[in-house]
């Protein structure tokens, strides 16, 4: 498990500074960055990697608590590590957007919750298609 986790923690690591490099390559429109922003865009790679790819995997794969807990705790998360990484790209970002986070974490619940139900259902469908063709 462990080995796996940390396999996943580096994968979103480096995907995510990939991409947020080449978001800023794109859209900077020729301003130099300051090499002290070059941590913050390790800051953001690192709770995307934490979020994405050792607090998902390990709740929704190896701990064992109610789906309801699962949602809850993961939206929480995802929104709080969502806000530090938008303070991470910029403040003047969060503090447009801070008065919304209510309203978004409600939505975050909301959506895991429909994502939660969608995945269930495509699951327990493979898996009885599964256990019917082990009977055939």
């Amino acid at each position: 498990m462990i080995s796996q986790l940390k396999q996943s923690f580096f994968q979103v690591f480096t995907v995510t500074s990939l991409w947020v490099t080449l978001l800023l390559t794109l859209f900077s429109n020729g301003h130099s960055i300051e090499m002290g922003y070059l941590w913050n865009i390790a800051g953001i790679s690192a709770i995307a990697a934490v979020l994405f790819g050792v607090l998902y995997n390990a709740l929704w794969n190896y701990f064992t608590m109610k789906p309801v807990w699962n949602i809850i705790i993961s939206s929480t998360f995802n929104i709080a590590g969502g806000m530090a990484i938008v303070w991470l790209f910029s403040t003047d970002m969060f503090l447009l957007i801070a008065p919304w986070f209510p309203g978004m974490w409600v939505l975050s619940i909301v959506l895991h919750i429909i994502g939660f139900y969608f995945y269930a259902k495509m699951d327990s469908r493979k898996k009885a298609e599964e256990l019917n063709n082990i009977l055939k």
